[in-house]
């Protein structure tokens, strides 16, 4: 269990004295963020989201069309170079802005496509149980009016 104290309306905590509630706060998102990353899911995460960016050059693509490919998509297409009966929904940075989708019939782009995806899905689910594990934990040291919520 952390330490914690209240000292002239400031906080002590693991070691650090005399800090306001949003210091102890910023503290805390600290030791939440150090605790969370420690295995190899984070790794993963950001590999996917890397995978999945357009870092290789290509021939011409029609207007509008992200320029350059991904690994994934290099490698989707290589492996897994399928024509499907209907066209799947993708997005790229190019659909992203608007949020409508790019239909493809190749499953090996539509896998290259989804990597990065996943990689930002899995990234907003880091993000909404650090900050879901931090109100928490600063809720219930802190005092008064300096709750949040």
């Amino acid at each position: 269990m952390d330490t914690v104290e209240e000292l002239n309306g400031t906080y002590f905590y693991k070691g650090i004295a005399n800090i306001s509630a949003g210091e102890l706060f910023f503290w805390i998102f600290l030791d939440e963020v150090n605790e969370y990353f420690d295995g190899i899911a984070d790794i993963v995460t950001v590999s996917l989201i890397l995978l999945g960016q357009p870092i290789l050059k290509t021939r011409g693509k029609p207007r509008g069309a992200t320029i350059g490919t991904s690994i994934a998509s290099t490698a989707g297409r290589r492996w897994l170079n399928v024509e499907l009966p209907r066209p799947l929904p993708t997005y790229t940075n190019a659909s992203i802005r608007t949020l409508k989708p790019m239909m493809t019939r190749n499953l090996g782009a539509f896998v290259g496509r989804t990597v990065p995806v996943v990689g930002w899905a899995l990234l907003a689910k880091d993000v909404a149980v650090i900050t879901f594990n931090v109100m928490n934990k600063y809720n219930k040291i802190a005092r008064g009016d300096d709750k949040v919520w």
